[in-house]
């Protein structure tokens, strides 16, 4: 079974290092956790709503998009990716340009990487605290917002100069 492993590894990078085995032990993390949070709701008689409204949609949305760019460019959570990530500068307003080193590097610096992860928490969230996840929804959905606010009103002046 290694032997397969390796020469697949081999076909599939070709002259690119590509993190496969790395890949794989992320995939086996997060269907790790989908698997304990679907035991943990069983053992605790935790249901999934009937159904989700519109409003949690918008909300798990706009709070899915703030926290993945919050964990992945944030100067301020860059303490966090520094282990597996490399500064390289700025990317945007308030954001950090920064170069994985490896398999979790590049999980950790790319929101829409991070996007999936952070859905599947806010959806484990509705199971297990629902008041609560939905407050965090709102918040991060307000500094979504006011983070598209402030960058209106810095083209605006920009404009108007």
């Amino acid at each position: 079974m290694t032997d397969f492993l390796e020469k697949t590894e081999r076909e599939y990078q070709g002259e690119h290092d590509r993190p496969l085995r790395g890949y794989l032990r992320i995939m086996t993390v997060y269907g790790g956790a989908i698997a304990a949070a679907v035991g943990a709701a069983a053992l605790m008689g935790r249901k999934a709503p009937e159904r989700v409204g519109l409003m949690d949609v918008a909300l798990m949305a706009a709070c899915t998009h703030k926290v993945s760019r919050l964990i992945a460019k944030d100067p301020v959570t860059s303490p966090l990716r520094a282990p597996f990530t490399r500064y390289e500068g700025t990317s945007g307003p308030a954001e950090l340009k920064e170069e994985p080193r490896n398999s979790v590097g590049e999980l950790v610096s790319c929101p829409f990487c991070l996007a999936q992860w952070t859905a599947t928490a806010y959806a484990a969230g509705l199971v297990f605290a629902p008041r609560f996840t939905r407050l965090v929804g709102v918040t991060m959905t307000a500094v979504a917002a006011s983070d598209w606010l402030q960058l209106a009103y810095a083209k605006m002046m920009r404009s108007a100069s």
